[in-house]
């Protein structure tokens, strides 16, 4: 079992220097080479992994890759930045967030790793530097390189399946679906979303008729919603589905909109079920039923997942993909 004493014979430094900063002493101030230098002989000789107790603290970069003038957009990063903070603060990481790549990869040697926030496009050049300089990362709520980078994210798979699975179980024939574009993925753009292709896939499982009724472009804004929320009444105007499955809060907010605006009445009318379960989907009329994301639990398995990365010099990138749950409000009761 290693000790404080053998990092300190096989660094050169005091066992009093280390000990104070495997113990994270507030009040030490060392060059960030001495840091690094003690950090990498304790996980060279495996002190990080003796006990659970014991966390060798690190460096972390927060790239926060999100320029939306959307509020609701804005509102759910800012609180995934929180959870990350706390975090990375229990997991002894002091992080240094980011707003630009280029200033993160430029300032890249003070850092063992990094994680990653926000939808905006990293072109494959920028992911290639950004790998050559920060081989250790962590993306969340998105994967824009898996074979460079691990990442966090909510399994949207299974909670379009059981969103119109809930539909099935309460006899619903027609089901609509309401999202945004796609975005970045394996450095290629995709046609179309992938929460739009798992729910052609799954209403075709469970024999609900769908054809004509997804309605997938644009960005992921209020102002889209609506305007997509438009067209779906004004297209089937007097003959609705039974229900639209939305992809995000911040679209069922405006899809709710244009359905007020022209007197559909929900759920009488139409059900709708939406995904995020942001704050604003309790104030909503009326207050949407969405599949809850836990952004605490996207922010602690990217932290433990970084850490593990950078402790064990791990090569083989992980994804990892979390559940969600429905919480049912007015605007879908599911059958009991």
């Amino acid at each position: 079992m290693a000790t404080i004493k053998e990092i300190a014979q096989r660094t050169g430094f005091s066992q009093a220097t280390v000990s104070r900063l495997l113990n994270g002493d507030p009040t030490l101030s060392v060059r960030e080479g001495t840091r690094r230098k003690i950090i990498q002989a304790s996980e060279d000789l495996g002190y990080s992994m003796q006990t659970k107790r014991i966390v060798v603290p690190h460096k972390v970069a927060l790239l926060d890759n999100e320029e939306s003038e959307e509020a609701l957009r804005d509102s759910y990063y800012t609180d995934l930045r929180s959870a990350l903070e706390r975090n990375a603060e229990q997991q002894r990481m002091e992080m240094t967030v980011f707003h630009d790549l280029d200033d993160m990869i430029a300032r890249s040697s003070k850092f063992d790793g990094f994680m990653a926030i926000g939808a905006d496009r990293i072109s494959e050049k920028d992911l290639g530097r950004l790998h050559e300089a920060m081989p250790y990362g962590v993306f969340i709520d998105v994967n824009p390189a898996p074979n460079l980078f691990d990442s966090v994210q909510p399994d949207l798979q299974q909670t379009i399946h059981d969103a119109v699975a809930a539909c099935a179980a309460k006899g619903m024939k027609r089901v609509g679906f309401i999202g945004g574009k796609g975005c970045l993925m394996n450095f290629y753009e995709v046609d179309e979303e992938n929460r739009a292709t798992y729910f052609r896939r799954e209403t075709r499982r469970f024999g609900i008729q769908s054809d004509g009724l997804v309605y997938s472009d644009g960005l992921f804004t209020v102002s889209n919603g609506r305007a997509l929320g438009e067209r779906f009444v004004h297209d089937h105007n007097g003959v609705l589905p039974d229900a639209v499955i939305v992809a995000a809060d911040v679209i069922a907010v405006g899809v709710l909109q244009a359905f007020n605006a022209v007197g559909v009445l929900v759920p009488r009318d139409i059900s709708v079920i939406s995904i995020n379960n942001q704050t604003i989907s309790q104030l909503t009329s009326p207050p949407l039923s969405t599949f809850s994301i836990d952004q605490n639990e996207l922010a602690r398995v990217a932290t433990l997942a970084l850490g593990d990365a950078i402790s064990g010099k791990r090569t083989i990138r992980q994804h990892a993909y979390l559940s969600t749950s429905l919480v049912v409000r007015d605007s879908f009761v599911p059958a009991k």
